[in-house]
């Protein structure tokens, strides 16, 4: 870590955490409508009429805030095109490698609920079971119960548990699983589990199902992930890094933290990201995104009666858009031209993504996803948010 940074840099989704700098945001994936034949087959945008896509991402960038920014738009036939924008190394000035590798934040969540969603297929989890079924007199403390607690208000984020990101070291290093729950739990629940109308983003929830798959199936979650998600619909660029490991295994641009606008870009690319875990620590690029969306959207890892149930939604207050709502691992956001997209996002020290599926008839027919190389500010996430629309309205 450079020494220049002495505080943490976290995210935990969106959220900005009190007393400590944590960065954080929201991003998502996506699939929509898009005539035969308007994608060129990993192709680089270069048509002489202005793209939308690409011309959003040029906007994005600036020497003194958003170092890089890159994207990739797949069509109904699993066509891509892929954009970059900026320099994916401030330092030599190396372009943005296409469809890098970035770590995706939040998304992680996406495929932590569908593996539990599979496990509920299997009948070896049960949506509306307490945790205490499965983790026996673990999620104990001040309003804290675990007979109280069930799989769905974890999976929804409306169990109450304190967030642990809320007391993190400042110090960046690698964390345990069940050190992150223990420092979560020496605090007072925020609400009684389902409480109508209390909803509030927390990776605690996620760390708490990564424990419960463990468990039940005596395996990682990144061995589940891999077997279940991963070698099943083939992304080829996608991984849960090994704990300890803070590298990015491809090609993919540099990863940037910027304390306050203008102030220095600090390359935070190989800063370690056990303390997301569950909630947040996968590696991936822009293309495999798309894929994955695609493919759980229109059925390929869930049946139908598992889909359902994770897109059956609450609302969603700060820090997705307005009229959004949260499902089981995953977020129905509103398009500017009419209807939703579906998809999740993340944020991760140095990397946020946004994006998201538009569905016709149920099918995916279109969907992007866009990365840029730091954390950005309000108006950079209004800007990436504005090209997943304009991607999806085409």
């Amino acid at each position: 870590m450079p020494e220049q940074m002495s505080k943490k840099v976290r995210s935990s989704g969106w959220r900005r955490h009190g007393r400590r700098t944590v960065v954080s945001a929201v991003a998502v994936a996506a699939a929509g409508a898009v005539a035969a034949g308007a994608l060129a087959p990993s192709a680089t945008a270069s048509s002489a009429a202005p793209d939308p896509v690409q011309q959003g991402l040029n906007a994005l960038v600036s020497p003194d805030s958003v170092p890089g920014a890159l994207a990739s738009v797949t069509d109904r036939d699993g066509r891509t095109r892929t954009y970059t924008a900026g320099v994916g190394d401030i330092a030599t000035g190396a372009k943005v490698p296409r469809d890098g590798q970035v770590r995706i934040g939040s998304n992680t969540k996406a495929f932590m609920a569908t593996v539990v969603l599979q496990l509920v297929g299997e009948q070896k989890i049960r949506l509306d079971a307490k945790v205490d079924a499965y983790l026996p007199g673990v999620l104990r403390g001040d309003g804290i119960d675990g007979r109280k607690i069930t799989i769905r208000h974890l999976l929804q984020h409306r169990s109450g548990l304190p967030s642990y990101v809320d007391y993190l070291d400042e110090d960046i290093h690698p964390y345990e699983p069940r050190e992150l729950l223990a420092r979560a739990l020496k605090h007072k629940a925020h609400f009684k589990p389902g409480d109508k109308g209390k909803w509030e983003y927390n990776n605690t929830n996620y760390l708490v199902l990564g424990l419960i798959v463990e468990k039940l199936t005596h395996r990682s979650i990144a061995q589940e992930i891999d077997r279940r998600i991963v070698k099943r619909i083939g992304l080829r660029h996608t991984y849960f890094p090994a704990h300890g490991d803070a590298t990015i295994k491809e090609r993919h641009p540099r990863g940037y933290y910027q304390s306050a606008a203008g102030a220095p870009l600090v390359d935070a690319t190989e800063w370690d990201p056990s303390w997301a875990w569950a909630a947040g620590q996968m590696v991936s690029t822009n293309t495999d995104l798309n894929r994955f969306y695609t493919a759980l959207l229109g059925g390929r890892l869930l049946e139908e009666p598992e889909l359902e149930q994770m897109r059956k939604t609450v609302d969603a207050t700060y820090p997705f858009p307005k009229g959004a709502g949260y499902g089981l691992g995953l977020v129905k956001t509103p398009l500017a031209c009419g209807g939703v997209y579906w998809g999740h996002g993340g944020s991760m020290t140095g990397y946020e993504t946004r994006g998201g599926v538009v569905l016709k008839h149920g099918k995916p027919v279109r969907a992007v996803n866009v990365a840029v190389t730091t954390q950005p500010g309000k108006t950079v996430k209004d800007d990436m948010d504005k090209i997943v629309n304009k991607a999806l309205c085409r």
